[in-house]
């Protein structure tokens, strides 16, 4: 590792706090007392499993980058690896084997965004040049960057490149585990089933009315009814529908940033696209991030953010028993250099 990456941090970030080289972020606020505090928290010892089938939402209408997953049988001596009967090779045996492969676009469905998945422009040098840096000052083109494939490859074509965050990978996240106290608010019940934004005001009012309190190291987690919607078009989804479907956090409001940045909250996630709005309102003439909730979260303050959870039955059971608070479980693939993750977080009541 090398030294401090910046001169100067950008304001309200917490770059540094936790060690020049760290990689974890908000995260390092799950420590062992808060993970027996979540502990504590099980009553019932029920689960309720947090993702989406991850064949949805279905068709690429969210995200036109992204596309669901393909799986495919491997190949066994040169035959398909699907009910592959081992007496074909060895006339003896008895074993039928199938064994398949997966091609996984990582943030299409119940996901983890990782530190490296959004930087910003940003003088780290204080020499008055803004450069593409990610949380903690680690670079892009250097921590994060593009290998070619093969010494012939085009590094600006993506079928000929390797994605690698060679820092702030999803791997760190898994070896930390991520088991600690989630906590649900109920947006959903709040405001109801139409698109509300949602700045401190409303997160506060919200908070207050369920009795929801957020401490620091605790993941919070916002039920909006968008992935209830989601799963009854059965991969079918309509933009228009979701796009007026389920409350959305306002990142262009400063006092909600500020209560991310002082609540101490480690990571926030929500059963909708983004997080956030998006695109974000409008702010005038002057140019500023698209996305200034995750700008906020992961690029300053290296507070995860997950989408498209599932969120519906245990949002219902906990409110039934007047209760915010479960044991999360909720580690990312231990993929070295991945940008994000599926994940299969796993509520214990």
């Amino acid at each position: 590792m090398t030294s401090r990456r910046w001169v100067q941090r950008p304001e309200g970030s917490n770059w540094g706090d936790f060690g020049d080289d760290d990689q974890l972020g908000r995260l390092n606020l799950l420590t062992p007392e808060r993970t027996l505090a979540a502990v504590a928290e099980v009553k019932d010892g029920r689960t309720f499993c947090l993702s989406l089938p991850l064949d949805f939402p279905g068709g690429n209408v969210l995200n036109p980058n992204r596309h669901p997953p393909v799986l495919r049988p491997t190949k066994r001596h040169g035959h398909m690896g699907l009910n592959f009967r081992m007496q074909a090779v060895e006339p003896m045996r008895t074993d039928v084997l199938s064994d398949d492969l997966a091609t996984l676009y990582l943030q299409y469905s119940t996901q983890w965004d990782g530190l490296a998945h959004v930087g910003s422009m940003f003088d780290v040098a204080g020499d008055g040049i803004p450069r593409a840096v990610y949380y903690n000052g680690f670079r892009a083109d250097i921590d994060v960057r593009a290998n070619p494939a093969s010494p012939e490859a085009d590094v600006n074509d993506a079928e000929q490149v390797t994605s690698s965050a060679a820092f702030l990978g999803i791997e760190h996240m898994a070896t930390k585990g991520t088991q600690g106290r989630g906590v649900l608010l109920d947006l959903h019940g709040q405001f109801g089933a139409g698109r509300t934004l949602v700045g401190w005001r409303e997160l506060r009012s919200a908070m207050v009315s369920q009795g929801v309190i957020v401490e620091p190291g605790d993941i919070l987690c916002l039920h909006t009814g968008f992935a209830d919607v989601l799963l009854r078009m059965d991969k079918k989804p309509d933009r228009a529908v979701l796009d007026s479907t389920g409350s959305v956090l306002d990142g262009r409001d400063p006092d909600l940033l500020r209560w991310i940045t002082d609540s101490g909250v480690a990571a926030i996630a929500a059963d909708n696209y983004a997080v956030e709005a998006y695109p974000a309102r409008p702010t005038g003439p002057i140019c500023c991030s698209a996305l200034p909730l995750h700008e906020h979260c992961l690029f300053k303050l290296g507070v995860h953010l997950g989408e498209l959870w599932h969120l519906g039955p245990l949002n219902s059971y906990l409110r039934d028993r007047r209760r915010s608070r479960f044991l999360l479980t909720a580690p990312p693939l231990r993929l070295p250099g991945a940008i994000a993750s599926p994940v299969t977080p796993v509520a214990t009541v």
